[in-house]
């Protein structure tokens, strides 16, 4: 099977993030402080590193935040330049994006992820591309979208990153229906979007990287929308599926973070934190000095 370079990635950027209201009513949720990055940029790390050469971000209004973010900021800059701060305009310089690697495309209505993948369907033509939900952290060794090629060169057709959970978090999550499993990977039969634990096909649950072939774009086209109102990614996944296209399921390695929620932006809060020399000692001493007193008060 001829296999094509996956040097695009999509990075579907255009909802309201109302979950994290009041602070969404004036920022874009992408660009909320994961310790001293907004989460967009853990999203773009990922993809840099793993070969992606063209950025594709579908946004919506209100999102000139994130768009500023990637560009330039010469006074910053020459403040920075001026002052000697060298490590701190390295840093500045390390998140702007080269106006030739980066394109902004406009979802104008709130139809779901489907939706918004098809935005971007005239920047693609028949290339494979990767799909990246910043609202998923991933920290690994090796970047997840990184292993997910290595897997797509292996097998063509298209890629889905899955994760293990618990039958009773099933109803959260697209659930997989799989066979011939190798090892991380497994041959995608079926997708059943948030199923009660007893319908669950599997425990493998569908988490926000995604390898897709161009021909998703004839599913998407002219695909109803869900009884939610939108156009749903999965939906046209399935289609591809029954048409014979092959589609894997990979068990990516390296620890997830649903940062769409508060509880899990603050457990990708602590973890990361943790993970930084220089403050790791004084947040773990407070961390442990915090359980202490919780303990204490039992």
């Amino acid at each position: 099977m001829a296999k094509g370079k996956v040097t695009k990635a999509i990075f579907p950027v255009a909802g309201l993030g109302t979950r994290f209201l009041p602070a969404t009513k004036a920022i874009p949720k992408e660009t909320l402080t994961l310790v001293d990055r907004p989460l967009i940029q853990y999203a773009v790390d990922e993809a840099l590193a793993s070969g992606i050469e063209q950025l594709i971000f579908v946004t919506s209004r209100g999102k000139s935040n994130l768009e500023d973010y990637f560009d330039r900021s010469p006074e910053l800059e020459r403040t920075l330049a001026k002052a000697g701060k060298k490590d701190l305009l390295r840093i500045v310089h390390d998140c702007t994006l080269d106006s030739g690697a980066v394109t902004y495309v406009r979802q104008n209505q709130a139809l779901g992820l489907g939706h918004a993948i098809a935005c971007a369907a005239h920047l693609i033509n028949d290339e494979p591309f990767a799909v990246i939900l910043p609202d998923d952290v991933i920290s690994a060794s090796t970047p997840c979208l990184r292993q997910m090629i290595d897997v797509y060169d292996r097998t063509g057709g298209s890629v889905i990153a899955a994760m293990e959970v618990p039958p009773a978090a099933a109803s959260a999550y697209g659930i997989l229906d799989v066979a011939g499993v190798a090892g991380r990977v497994a041959q995608v039969r079926g997708i059943v979007e948030k199923p009660q634990p007893q319908d669950a096909p599997s425990n493998l649950a569908v988490i926000g990287r995604y390898i897709l072939d161009s021909s998703i774009f004839k599913h998407l086209d002219g695909l109803k929308a869900s009884a939610g109102g939108e156009i749903q990614l999965t939906d046209a996944i399935a289609s591809m599926i029954r048409e014979g296209s092959p589609v894997q399921a990979y068990r990516f390695l390296g620890d997830r973070f649903d940062c769409g929620s508060k509880a899990g932006f603050l457990q990708a809060t602590v973890s990361f934190a943790l993970a930084r020399s220089e403050l790791r000692d004084e947040f773990g001493a407070y961390l442990n000095s915090m359980v202490a007193l919780q303990n204490a008060a039992q």
